[in-house]
């Protein structure tokens, strides 16, 4: 039996860092019935076989834990937007940041493809009430110096829509990643999924980070089911009677402003 933890989680297999190894391994299938899936940032004991396959025994306690991305024991959340193609929806940003906080995760909005739109709707929103917030580019460079301090010491999580730039961010950090990336479609205005796997990289300053696939408007139920789950008051109250307490009792200015609850309003009223 060894302790180790999940690096990489692609196609129902696992790849568990313990001592100087890399090892592959299954899930035990009792882990399905216990709703408890794996996931990369778990620390887990590892059992291996006469052939020295492995398999994942024990999930060990977790700090956190996230359904969409999928990831566990993260310190900081980094939601990254655009305001180019494709435009990152600020109600999106609502739901990961509130997620985030209510896991006791730190969130950081990163608004990419800065040399393009610098986002100045998006900057402000955030800014005013109290979220770090950076500018990135990951074509120019910009804003990198301020991304890598703020992952630096941190195990931090990327995610965001489709084509928003999170694997090109990480190339741009440290190039021998060479992770794949994607065009965005011009016609529909929303990225393809390149990254279909989650995995963990480490940057030489101490960071690690979590790259992520992305996802689209249209495909966030598994966020919607995660901010209903253990923020049920935020998902159905109505927008002027949010607990915002809840999320962000430190800043007592609200989750989100006055223009939050109108992002909520605007969409219960859509409903």
């Amino acid at each position: 039996m060894a302790e180790g933890r999940i690096q990489k989680a692609l196609s129902g297999f696992y790849y568990v860092a313990a001592g100087d190894q890399i090892v592959e391994c299954k899930a035990r299938g009792r882990f399905r019935y216990d709703g408890c899936s794996p996931l990369v940032g778990d620390r887990v004991e590892v059992s291996f076989d006469a052939h020295g396959k492995g398999r994942i025994d024990t999930v060990l306690p977790r700090r956190n834990a996230f359904i969409r991305p999928a990831v566990a024991n993260i310190d900081q959340l980094i939601m990254i937007g655009a305001n180019v193609n494709p435009i990152t929806d600020p109600f999106l940003i609502d739901r990961v940041v509130a997620i985030a906080e209510n896991a006791g995760c730190e969130p950081v909005v990163c608004l990419n493809k800065c040399d393009l739109d610098p986002a100045e709707h998006l900057y402000d929103i955030y800014r005013s009430i109290g979220f770090r917030v950076l500018r990135t580019s990951a074509a120019t460079g910009l804003g990198l110096d301020a991304l890598r301090d703020a992952l630096r010491g941190k195990t931090s999580a990327f995610t965001g829509n489709s084509g928003v730039g999170k694997s090109s961010l990480l190339n741009a950090l440290d190039t021998s990643f060479g992770i794949a990336t994607g065009a965005v479609s011009e016609r529909l205005g929303r990225g393809k999924h390149t990254t279909r796997h989650v995995e963990l990289y480490e940057l030489p300053c101490g960071a690690e980070i979590i790259d992520t696939p992305g996802f689209s408007s249209f495909e966030t139920t598994g966020l919607n089911l995660e901010l209903k789950e253990k923020l049920p008051e935020c998902f159905f109250a109505l927008p002027w009677r949010l607990p915002i307490h809840r999320v962000q009792p430190h800043k007592g200015k609200g989750l989100l402003g006055a223009s939050g609850r109108k992002r909520w309003q605007d969409r219960q009223r859509a409903a």
